[in-house]
């Protein structure tokens, strides 16, 4: 890879005209929204990055070349601000021949615009209120210890639930929302261990869909690329895939 000097600092993400091109979703949905005066964002020939200065995570779009040249500019000017990095898939294998890194996981961000059709067992699903934070901390750490976020966590709007004929919870799942742009985000869907197969989870993703984009007009997700079933499930439900994404700890500079 070819050394790249580092872009000026842009006031507009969309100088490249990427958000419509595939693969730009999240830079529509992710950073579009919102646009704040102090956030530091950066476009090269084929690619825009932008910085989460809270986490010092780098995000990126376009292609693979362009977006590890974002990476890497971000990373030497500012390192210690810069600590962590999601960009399309490739831009690990790239970025690791100049810094190491950890921690890489293969993701793929799915978002719809359109209501699923409805799933059996919806009308199951209750919203749960501060009073159940207790409950649902206690069910996630037993049926889905890896949750993204928590009760509590800040940017959720809502939390729903499933219940079994004792009344136990036996799923659960959140509207949270992306950090940039406040774009609603599914999270935390989990399902009791000793009831997987029988379409709870399958219920309460439909519901919180369907929530979303009758509040939002959209709803997003974050998908695991090796989570067969997900895949199956969100392509079922209406979810695009077309930002094949990977992200990466810089393990040291």
């Amino acid at each position: 890879m070819q050394s790249t000097t580092f872009p000026p600092r842009t006031a507009d993400l969309f100088t490249q005209g990427l958000e419509d091109r595939p693969g730009s979703a999240l830079l529509r949905f992710g950073a579009a929204r919102r646009r704040p005066a102090g956030r530091l964002s950066w476009s090269g020939p084929g690619a825009v990055a932008w910085l989460d200065g809270p986490r010092g995570h780098v995000w990126s779009v376009g292609k693979p070349v362009a977006a590890a040249g974002l990476v890497l500019g971000a990373a030497q000017r500012l390192p210690d601000d810069v600590k962590e990095f999601t960009g399309p898939r490739g831009t690990d294998a790239l970025v690791a021949r100049h810094l190491p890194l950890a921690d890489v996981v293969e993701w793929v961000f799915r978002w719809t615009p359109d209501e699923p059709p409805v799933h059996p067992g919806e009308e199951r699903v209750v919203e749960l209120g501060e009073g159940h934070h207790e409950e649902l901390h206690a069910f996630l750490r037993e049926h889905s210890p890896a949750h993204s976020t928590g009760p509590g966590s800040s940017g959720i709007s809502l939390w729903a639930g499933i219940r079994g004929e004792d009344g136990r919870l036996v799923a659960c799942g959140a509207l949270s929302s992306l950090r940039d742009s406040g774009a609603p985000l599914m999270a935390s869907v989990a399902t009791d261990a000793g009831q997987r197969g029988q379409g709870l989870g399958a219920a309460l993703t439909s519901w919180l869909t369907r929530y979303a984009v009758r509040r939002y007009g959209f709803c997003t997700l974050w998908q695991l690329a090796d989570n067969a079933p997900a895949e199956r499930l969100y392509t079922r439900l209406g979810y695009r895939n077309e930002d094949l994404c990977v992200a990466a700890r810089i393990a040291a500079h």
